[in-house]
């Protein structure tokens, strides 16, 4: 919410908006349109605070992908456009720059299945990420180093061919190598697809571990309500391609309908697949 300014005289300096000042990156009415007619996105906006956890929730197909791809800027290959609105990233538009500007700027997006190089080793994988840097040798092995600590298991495989290893291995690959560019932010699509609980309560943790240490910040979108709502501190809602709900973790977990459409369980314990007319009439007022 945009502060108001008072008015000044030549000794008075002008009110900043902090809530601009504090976020790192600002989506602001887009929309996406695939092959010049297919309308994906319809006026979209959402904020993540500099240093913060948000998750972008809702089911398969909702536009949480398209969204991240939006941002990222990998909209291009799959014939996808904004046509209006805009994206800021720590206060400068990115819409028009390319993906590999972006990610020299602090922002870069860990896809949807991992998408690790699965003939090149653990560690092979983890060096492509560092070939936008210019900081030398020296700061990509402490990065490496780094990397390691987060994630001891990699250390363990780092010889081994990444489409050999397992799911949980090649997701940690794939956050891994999203660090060794140093980023601002990270977009996470999809961490816990096809993972054990256990994995994936693993890699949350993980998460919040680099937000608190390193200060990264996070957009998460995730079908998996329940254990993003549980590490991230921000929520947004989307169906159909727009933002239907959004708010702080806590109060969303306890939203009787969040509950009912997103976890499986309302005010009378969980539902069944019979309840679902019921489901519909009551999801109209997301619409």
């Amino acid at each position: 919410m945009s502060t108001i300014a008072e008015p000044t005289t030549n000794s008075q300096v002008p009110a900043v908006n902090l809530q601009v000042a504090e976020d790192i990156l600002s989506i602001n009415n887009i929309e996406v349109i695939y092959d010049h007619v297919v309308l994906v996105l319809k006026g979209v906006s959402l904020n993540v605070p500099k240093g913060g956890i948000v998750a972008l929730l809702g089911a398969n197909g909702a536009g949480k992908t398209t969204t991240l791809k939006a941002i990222s800027n990998l909209l291009q290959a799959e014939r996808g456009e904004v046509t209006k609105g805009n994206i800021i990233f720590q206060g400068k538009e990115v819409q028009a720059l390319s993906p590999n500007d972006l990610v020299r700027r602090g922002c870069i997006q860990v896809m949807e299945g991992r998408h690790c190089f699965g003939h090149l080793s653990i560690e092979d994988n983890l060096m492509t990420g560092a070939y936008t840097r210019k900081d030398g040798s020296a700061a990509v092995k402490r990065d490496l180093e780094m990397v390691y600590d987060y994630f001891p298991r990699l250390r363990e495989r780092r010889g081994s061919q990444a489409g050999y290893t397992s799911g949980g291995e090649q997701q940690m690959c794939a956050v891994g190598r999203a660090l060794m560019s140093r980023p601002k932010m990270i977009l996470l699509d999809e961490p816990s697809m096809g993972l054990a609980p256990q994995l994936v309560e693993e890699i949350f943790e993980i998460v919040k571990k680099l937000n608190k240490n390193e200060g990264v910040s996070f957009l998460l979108a995730e079908q998996n309500t329940n254990v993003a709502l549980k590490y991230a501190t921000y929520g947004y809602i989307m169906e159909a391609g727009r933002i239907v709900l959004d708010g702080d973790a806590a109060s969303l977990r306890e939203n009787e309908d969040v509950k009912e459409f997103y976890l499986g369980v309302g005010g009378e314990g969980r539902k069944s697949f019979r309840d679902g007319k019921h489901y519909k009439r009551r999801k109209r007022w997301l619409a």
